[in-house]
């Protein structure tokens, strides 16, 4: 997993670019980090970032899988739907977590067994694994490097 930790405040736009996060346990390997925000710069579009506050900030790239994955279906657990007060689907954003591999002929991959689940309502959020996580790659191919 690749992270970029905060080195200005400048990255992130103030306003309703953003979509406010509480993370009840902290994302996977970083309990300490409960709070954050995704945001996007319109000119890097369709990827976005998610900033995560805690001991030492953080930035995650991430994507809305909607028309960039097709015929991605996750299926959440219903102890995480409950924990989320997710009711129908139409109260879940989904971000999954993009990863660059190399510099040169840089490729980047996609988890799509561990995406980070949003309570649109409410702002609640937890990374989880899918029910139907056997259908899907943590490592799903996004860019190809030449």
């Amino acid at each position: 997993m690749k992270v970029l930790p905060e080195t200005t405040t400048a990255l992130a736009p103030a306003g309703p670019l953003a979509i406010t996060l509480t993370f009840a346990a902290g994302l996977v390997g970083f309990p300490d980090h409960r709070r954050g925000e995704v945001f996007f710069i319109p000119d890097q579009l369709p990827f976005q970032w998610l900033r995560l506050h805690g001991p030492n900030p953080l930035h995650f790239v991430v994507i809305d899988p909607a028309g960039i994955v097709p015929d991605y279906n996750p299926e959440l657990f219903d102890d995480d739907a409950a924990a989320l007060g997710i009711v129908s689907s139409a109260d879940a954003l989904v971000f999954n977590i993009v990863t660059v591999h190399g510099q040169e002929h840089a490729t980047a991959t996609v988890n799509l067994v561990g995406p980070v689940i949003v309570n649109r309502n409410t702002g609640a959020a937890r990374q989880v694994v899918i029910a139907n996580h056997a259908l899907y790659r943590a490592r799903h191919p996004l860019v190809t490097g030449s």
